[in-house]
């Protein structure tokens, strides 16, 4: 498997497969690991766990680190790990107005990050910006440190599997072949994603759900997203990045929202719509994180705002829950802060649309800005490194 990045634009990596991608895997997440350790849970023979690791770590992903004594035998080991700050990646999260990017090693650590604004949502205007960016957080590396390996991109939208953005609504795109026309900028191989399953893959692999096979991944900020993951796979599809949740019905005396849904989740969730509602009742124009600040200090018309949006939350949160049943919830995205601040509601809100016996609903509060969306950006380039695809 090559590590380095290929000698011409949009050469494919060599995919891992079989026990060596669980290797691969179980060092990556879990590492450094003992070679007993490693053969027992993925029961693999001592002979067979050498064969399988020996081109790991001829390429360079594995390394053995110092010497310590197996747990199991009580004799002098060499633990397999991987050398993470041996490779860097480039995650891009792009609104309508700025990109957003971070520098990161091989589990995700950002090292740096930058952003700078789109002079003009157009593709080249984007890819311009975007190149820039690569080759400043290039250069954070280090001097006799590994280049950037590749470079991930997250953005709202529909995207097809050769990176071509089949739709953005906030860029204005409509079939952009982005992912080709930027390894062309850079020469590396670059992988464009769907941000929240971009998202929803960090969560999975160096998250707050690493290492659960199953649970989903609920987005409220500027639009709503939803991200699922089932038997450890996430599950992707076409209309993954169509917004599906955006207008499921939470409210039916909720406000309407653009395309005329009453009480849907872009009526009541996202952003916009509570910085409209909170307006009208003070009176006033006021920010989303000035609603959630009167809120949580008691005033009356802010606390009802917030209130009214975080009880539809734990709707949304519930229907969830009864029709996939995850083990974990997590509520991420720039309005996170509704979970919290409307505590008392959410909770409410879910216990209207559950059973009495069905098992509490686990919900994980994170609050995401860009730079986290970027890192999920940058999570996808891993994957497809370590893997050889990211779906």
């Amino acid at each position: 498997m090559s590590l380095t990045a290929p000698a011409r634009p949009g050469a494919a990596w060599t995919p891992l497969t079989g026990p060596a991608h669980s290797i691969a895997l179980e060092v990556l997440l879990d590492g450094p690991l003992p070679r007993s350790e490693l053969a027992r849970r993925l029961e693999l023979s001592p002979g067979s766990l050498t064969r399988l690791s020996r081109p790991l770590l001829d390429s360079g992903l594995l390394v053995e680190t110092t010497g310590v004594c197996d747990p199991v035998s009580g004799r002098p080991t060499r633990p397999l790990d991987v050398e993470e700050d041996g490779h860097h990646f480039v995650g891009v999260k792009l609104t309508a107005d700025t990109a957003y990017a971070v520098l990161t090693t091989l589990r995700a650590r950002v090292v740096a990050e930058l952003q700078a604004p789109l002079p003009d949502r157009s593709p080249a205007a984007c890819v311009a910006v975007v190149g820039e960016l690569v080759r400043s957080l290039a250069a954070c590396a280090g001097p006799g440190r590994p280049g950037v390996r590749a470079v991930g991109v997250g953005l709202g939208g529909r995207v097809a599997r050769d990176g071509e953005v089949l739709s953005a609504r906030y860029l204005g795109w409509e079939s952009v072949p982005f992912g080709r026309a930027l390894e062309a900028e850079l020469g590396l191989p670059v992988v464009v994603d769907n941000d929240v399953l971009s998202l929803t893959r960090a969560e999975q692999w160096f998250g707050t759900a690493r290492r659960c096979d199953h649970f989903a991944v609920v987005v409220v900020g500027t639009g709503v997203g939803y991200g699922l993951v089932v038997h450890d796979e996430v599950l992707d599809h076409p209309d993954a990045g169509v917004g599906l949740l955006g207008h499921f019905p939470l409210d039916p005396t909720g406000p309407l929202c653009p395309d005329g849904h009453t009480g849907c989740a872009e009526a009541m969730l996202t952003r916009e719509a509570v910085e409209v509602r909170a307006g009208l009742a003070l009176r006033r124009p006021v920010a989303f994180d000035e609603v959630l600040g009167l809120a949580a200090a008691g005033e009356p018309l802010a606390r009802r705002v917030v209130d009214d949006s975080a009880r539809a939350l734990g709707v949304l949160l519930a229907a969830i829950g009864n029709l996939t049943m995850p083990r974990k919830v997590l509520v991420s995205g720039e309005n996170a802060g509704l979970a919290e601040v409307g505590a008392e509601a959410l909770r409410a809100g879910i216990r209207a649309h559950r059973h009495p016996h069905a098992s509490e609903l686990d919900v994980d509060v994170q609050h995401t800005g860009f730079p986290e969306w970027a890192r999920g950006a940058a999570v996808t380039a891993i994957r497809t490194f370590v893997l050889g695809h990211h779906r």
